[in-house]
């Protein structure tokens, strides 16, 4: 079996979602996906911490799980469909990059509905958090860093400079067709990292 890795980029209710694996240290796209993270797309399901804030306190942290558990199951269902798909190929996922947000570690939940600076936040988290939980439920290894600094790390991991990795990525989903948003284009490079860093 050759080793692949899952990259994904998360939004709110959703995440881009691209497989890859490196031949002649180069990297080729598998997969690309859009998996939905709820159960039905709506503003109150895909903004968790929007729709508890309407809710009582008890009521609002049980919502919330509920969400949080649901998004991982859908997660861990994309990941596995996924798997079962490349491994007849030939390929195993071993391991799944993610970028994560820049902000502190969030305080308890009646602290951030209080703030609604902090509502959106927690919103993005929620569905990170998922995504990590079920890449570890199908045994992959996590390689986590800041949004913001995962083109300068990729920069100083591959030795090359910041155009040059841009088109990479950008000739990478050329092939593909659209979708190749700088979503997939992040989901990408996170995967390229993740089978770097392994």
């Amino acid at each position: 079996m050759k080793r692949a890795a899952l990259g994904f980029r998360a939004h709110s209710g959703w995440t881009a979602l691209v497989a890859l694996c490196l031949e002649r240290n180069q990297p080729r796209v598998l997969a690309r996906q859009r998996p939905k993270l709820v159960e039905k797309f709506t503003y109150k399901l895909r903004q968790p911490y929007h729709t508890a804030g309407k809710m009582p306190f008890n009521q609002a942290a049980e919502f919330v799980a509920d969400i949080e558990a649901s998004a991982t199951r859908l997660a861990e269902e994309a990941i596995r469909n996924t798997q079962a798909e490349l491994r007849s190929n030939g390929y195993e996922l071993t391991c799944f990059g993610l970028p994560l947000a820049s902000a502190r570690p969030l305080p308890g939940l009646e602290n951030i509905l209080a703030s609604h600076a902090l509502v959106h936040t927690a919103d993005g988290e929620l569905f990170r958090r998922a995504l990590i939980h079920a890449g570890e439920c199908c045994q992959m290894t996590a390689f986590t860093l800041a949004d913001r600094e995962l083109v300068t790390t990729a920069c100083q991991t591959l030795e090359i400079g910041k155009e040059e990795l841009l088109r990479r990525i950008t000739a990478l989903g050329r092939p593909l067709g659209p979708p190749w948003s700088q979503d997939e284009k992040f989901a990408a490079l996170a995967a390229w990292m993740a089978l770097r860093s392994g």
